[in-house]
């Protein structure tokens, strides 16, 4: 499949209760990336795909999104925006390699795209 689906994410105004919650629930181990206040699930092993859970700052709300692979960020900023969406975040590097960006699809959903590095 061209542009899958690589990463999730949950953006939370209280992380390390999500993270607590997330983990009491399903029983994630969650490594805890102290510099970003970000805990990084891993897949498993098993078909499923690792994601995230972060702290958010005060004036960005709660979400929960899901990240795609693709090879240019800002071409696909411009096609979401051509089609009805709105860039939420430009095209921002990852300490450790790669970039993301995010975007709100016509109804407001929260999508990002992910160039692995």
């Amino acid at each position: 499949m061209p542009n899958p689906v690589v990463h999730w994410e949950i953006g939370a105004k209280a992380g390390k209760e999500q993270r607590a919650f997330y983990t009491s629930l399903f029983g994630w181990e969650i490594k805890i990336d102290q510099n970003l206040d970000y805990g990084m699930v891993e897949s498993g092993g098993d078909g499923g795909i690792g994601g995230g859970i972060m702290q958010v700052q005060p004036d960005v709300p709660s979400y929960l999104s899901f990240y795609v692979a693709v090879d240019d960020l800002q071409q696909y900023l411009d096609k979401a925006a051509s089609l009805g969406g709105k860039t939420g975040v430009g095209p921002t590097p990852i300490p450790g390699g790669g970039a993301f960006a995010m975007f709100a699809d016509p109804e407001g959903n929260v999508v990002g795209l992910l160039k692995q590095g």
